[in-house]
């Protein structure tokens, strides 16, 4: 294990900054337990000469916990349920996963 994998595992089991969740290939079936950093970044929008500011959900998994991660797929964070929109993306060392989601 390389001293980012290290890191990466130390934020996501820090109970101050991750979560539990359970990821679900597809929307649909048992699923799986995973641990997951949801965040709220400020996402600008540009509309002709107007500029918006509006809330984002971002979530981030570990790619090790979640090996393909796909539009569709779902998490359940407590009693809320959030899909992935759009494309994920993975960080430079392909340690994590990161997702726009929406409340499912």
């Amino acid at each position: 294990m390389n001293a980012f994998a290290a890191a990466v595992d130390a934020l996501f089991g820090d109970p101050n900054l991750a979560r539990d969740a359970i990821w679900r290939a597809g929307g649909s079936g048992e699923g799986t337990p995973v641990r997951v950093v949801l965040r709220t970044p400020d996402q600008v929008t540009n509309f002709g000469a107007g500029r918006f500011v509006t809330a984002g959900r971002m979530l981030d998994v570990r790619t090790a916990d979640v090996p393909s991660l796909d539009a569709g797929d779902t998490f359940e964070i407590g009693t809320e349920i959030f899909a992935v929109q759009g494309e994920p993306l993975r960080d430079a060392e392909g340690l994590i996963w990161s997702a726009e989601v929406k409340p499912a």
